[in-house]
């Protein structure tokens, strides 16, 4: 008889109730130099960030990346106007089509960083891009060879935040694709197939934006013929429930590192 393969659900971390009066007390004392607002795709991250920048006085830092590029507005799910009045850093600074990496997400964060704190701001970044968000908050060096996901030794180097605090935007696994797939249909409904097309069309490489991955992948493929439209459909919202449980993976196995992550129902 053929082995029965069974699921296992990993258990959710413990949320916490945050006392974000005594959090805006440690920025402004330097107990806290950097607010990290983390968490998987549909967790309603963004939107947590944005209410705690208010109340802290800070301005977000993006750390996603894909939407550093212009023109990749639906399907990143960029969301400008959910900033509202919160000065918003690293979205929109490269061209669709070029190769930005984790180096130069690094080397630009540090200039807004340092940016921010001069001006007595409170820097909150925000996103769910594990690397660059390890790869500033841990003062990683690009001359070694240790893996991003590796734990530190000793502090961070100079000029990078020395005491982040940490918080996880938590949500159940079924809410979490439950909220992928109404995003998704609603990104479909407002125009992410013609954003795409109009990239194409705009002279980025077929690719390259399969080499983006998620959305502009299959919706590329899609264009291509290589996939009907209910096909791409289904194949990207799986490939972002996956996604999701990728990103998981990484916020536990930083937990797992040493980083404490304080983890918030939104």
């Amino acid at each position: 008889m053929p082995r029965l393969k069974h699921s296992i659900v990993a258990e959710l971390p413990t949320p916490e109730q945050l006392d974000t009066v005594q959090l805006g007390r440690d920025c402004a004392s330097g107990a806290c130099d950097l607010v990290v607002v983390l968490g998987p795709t549909a967790s309603g991250k963004t939107r947590y960030a944005v209410a705690l920048a208010e109340k802290l006085g800070g301005e977000i830092i993006s750390a996603d990346s894909r939407q550093v590029y212009r023109g990749m507005d639906i399907g990143t799910g960029k969301d400008l106007a959910e900033y509202g009045t919160v000065p918003h850093h690293l979205i929109d600074i490269a061209e669709p089509g070029t190769q930005y990496n984790v180096w130069q997400y690094q080397q630009d964060f540090l200039r807004v960083y340092a940016d921010i704190r001069a001006r007595g701001a409170v820097p909150v970044l925000c996103g769910g891009t594990g690397m660059y968000i390890n790869a500033v908050t841990r003062g990683y060096d690009f001359s070694g060879n240790v893996p991003l996901s590796a734990a530190r030794e000793g502090l961070p180097r100079e000029g990078f935040p020395q005491r982040p605090f940490f918080i996880g935007t938590l949500v159940d696994r079924e809410t979490r694709n439950a909220r992928i797939d109404a995003r998704l249909d609603a990104r479909l409904q407002e125009g992410m197939v013609e954003e795409i097309r109009g990239l194409l069309e705009g002279g980025v490489p077929a690719e390259v934006l399969i080499a983006y991955g998620l959305e502009y992948k299959f919706v590329t493929l899609y264009l291509q013929g290589v996939l009907s439209y209910e096909e791409m459909r289904t194949q990207l919202a799986t490939a972002i429930h996956q996604f999701a449980k990728r990103q998981m993976t990484w916020w536990r196995g930083m937990e797992r590192s040493g980083v404490r992550i304080h983890w918030v129902e939104v």
